[in-house]
């Protein structure tokens, strides 16, 4: 395989600490012992170096670079790496979308279940990356309560609300305890607290770093995802490899991370559901039965959990720059 000098796009850089910027910032380290790697926010950056290769992440919000690469270099190294909203909400909806998909020598999914959403005359130049992180061992947890991590910054599309509602259809049972990290607007912060103050096992731990909500989640008993669009989450891949069990709507990129015959799902904005999966979940906690529905989530994790090994991402994103310099 020939060097390349990669230019990773990012619509997020650091000081968002989102899954765009983890992203990039993983798959800079993964490149750089095979190729010249560097973050930018747009492309051309100012950097003259021959660039052969740009993984532009989000096929709408990069559209700007997306589009010059493509004046300037065609489809050659161009690989549009696809986020739940380019796929799940602006997909036929959005033109600047469609155009980047079509510009693009490689489409980039992050989940094998996004290639269902791709019209059929893309999905021969669709390649799937699994995202890795380190496996972390979970940390003790109390049987006297159900501990229960959302972990991701308060947007519509990442349905607070529902965790919320579920809160507040628990709240009776004191032993289940709620902690919910991430940023939060006026608007979400308010709606936050009305859920404190109404439903006693709900907190707002507010927006946390990375090492501290990755040890949120190895302290919980169970990680809840409720989100409307995915294009593969971090934050459930993390949960995975930290033995912590998800509850997740049953959307295609939960799907596509946790399999199709897990057994966490809840059906997509169903608040009750969710919050009747949690009530059961507590009521085996506080029978102590031990082969119920957490030993069974927690199996299914395990199996999960090498499929988001870094050497396998590695491996993946070795062979996408190698197509993307081959492609014509």
């Amino acid at each position: 395989m020939s060097h390349a000098s990669v230019v990773i796009v990012s619509p997020a850089l650091a000081a968002a600490n989102n899954g765009n910027w983890q992203t990039a910032r993983r798959w800079r380290r993964l490149l750089a012992g095979h190729h010249r790697v560097r973050i930018a926010s747009a492309w051309p950056d100012g950097d003259a170096d021959g660039d052969q290769v740009l993984l532009a992440l989000h096929a709408r919000r990069s559209a700007a670079s997306i589009e010059a690469w493509s004046r300037a270099r065609g489809p050659r190294g161009l690989g549009v790496v696809l986020t739940g909203t380019d796929l799940y909400v602006d997909l036929g909806r959005d033109p600047v979308v469609e155009r980047s998909l079509h510009a693009a020598g490689r489409i980039v999914v992050l989940q094998p279940a996004a290639t269902d959403a791709l019209p059929a005359a893309l999905r021969d130049r669709t390649q799937v990356v699994l995202q890795s992180c380190p496996a972390l061992p979970p940390l003790p947890r109390t049987a006297q309560r159900l501990q229960l991590a959302v972990v991701g910054h308060m947007r519509e599309v990442k349905r607070p609300d529902l965790v919320f509602t579920a809160a507040r259809l628990v709240r009776d049972d004191p032993a289940i305890a709620w902690r919910h990290a991430g940023e939060a607007d006026a608007r979400w912060a308010a709606l936050a607290r009305a859920a404190e103050a109404e439903a006693p096992g709900y907190r707002w731990c507010g927006p946390l770093a990375h090492a501290a909500a990755r040890q949120l989640i190895r302290e919980s008993h169970l990680l809840v995802h409720p989100s409307d669009a995915e294009g593969g989450a971090h934050v459930v891949m993390e949960a995975v490899r930290s033995g912590t069990p998800v509850l997740a709507s049953q959307v295609p990129g939960n799907v596509g991370m946790l399999g199709a015959d897990y057994a966490g799902y809840f059906p997509q904005g169903d608040a009750p559901a969710l919050a009747a999966l949690v009530a059961r979940l507590r009521a085996e906690q506080a029978q102590g039965v031990a082969d119920g529905l957490l030993g069974r989530l927690q199996a299914q994790c395990e199996a999960r959990a090498p499929l988001f090994d870094a050497a396998a991402e590695r491996t993946a994103l070795l062979r996408l720059v190698q197509h993307l310099q081959d492609c014509p």
